[in-house]
């Protein structure tokens, strides 16, 4: 019988770069509005004055991020992209805005509500924004690499720099157990392309409200640079009641960022909120003491 000889590894040189190398490589960040009251302010870079650490509001997400914006159902993740969708192409840039779980023609009909509601007419930009109908192609949806492929196209086409997929977890539904592996390929495709990125995910109902999990598990947290979570509580107790100000029966939404990989962000938790108009606002945050 012959004997294969094992490969030896081998150095990979190419995959070695001082720390000066890497950072001139690195693209300056600078914040991306996301059309949510309350949230632009939450993001932040440093800077050494005078030997003291200085906090310098980024003015919204860090551009070229990819983040994970999860909470269970009716939390208000759909707003909080299709707000920043429509304020990115109120601003002159094209939107790639994937959508897995619903139609598009319906994903439309809810950005021009949006788009009302923040005071603009979707006719002057509804072609920046270019919507990849996954929810309707099972070609799209259940296969991996023709949806990047796809995307490619569109950001090679339209010259788009922002990505919205609505939702990550759709393209691993039933098989959870490959949840790291698409949210993996999903965020390094993201990367090569220098995309600014929101991935929305679902929790699942047994899972805390307030952390970053989501179906999958951890995956989606553990690869992205950066998770919002949104959660609402139901006031049960007299001790709920006196922790958010308000009556037994109400329901109370909350925010928090979930770390951030590429700047500072506020760690606090905060009141969120719906307005009559469908839109996402963040509130004070939650005092606890």
């Amino acid at each position: 019988m012959e004997v294969r000889e094992i490969e030896r590894p081998q150095v990979i040189e190419e995959g070695i770069i001082t720390g000066r190398r890497a950072l001139k490589a690195a693209p300056r960040i600078e914040g991306l509005p996301t059309g949510v009251e309350g949230l632009d302010g939450l993001f932040f870079t440093t800077e050494i004055i005078d030997n003291r650490v200085i906090k310098k509001p980024l003015g919204g997400i860090p551009c070229l991020s990819v983040l994970n914006i999860t909470g269970s159902s009716d939390t208000g993740k759909t707003l909080l992209v299709e707000q920043f969708a429509i304020k990115q192409a109120s601003l002159g840039r094209n939107v790639a805005f994937i959508t897995v779980e619903t139609p598009a023609s319906f994903v439309s009909l809810s950005l021009n509500e949006r788009a009302r509601a923040m005071g603009l007419r979707f006719e002057d930009i509804e072609d920046n924004i270019i919507l990849i109908d996954a929810a309707s192609h099972g070609l799209l949806r259940e296969n991996l690499p023709n949806l990047l492929a796809t995307l490619a196209h569109v950001i090679r086409t339209y010259k788009t720099g922002i990505t919205v997929i609505d939702s990550v977890t759709g393209l691993y539904e039933h098989r959870e157990m490959l949840a790291r592996t698409v949210v993996r390929q999903v965020y390094n495709f993201l990367k090569k392309w220098h995309q600014t990125a929101l991935l929305v995910s679902q929790k699942r109902s047994g899972h805390e409200e307030l952390t970053a999990e989501a179906a999958g598990g951890y995956a989606v947290g553990h690869i992205v640079d950066g998770t919002m979570v949104l959660a609402k509580e139901l006031v049960m107790s007299q001790y709920s009641a006196r922790l958010f100000g308000k009556p037994p029966g109400d329901i109370v939404r909350l925010f928090r960022i979930d770390g951030c990989r590429l700047c500072g962000h506020d760690t606090r938790t905060f009141f969120l909120e719906i307005t009559d108009t469908g839109l996402l606002r963040i509130g004070p945050p939650l005092r606890t003491g």
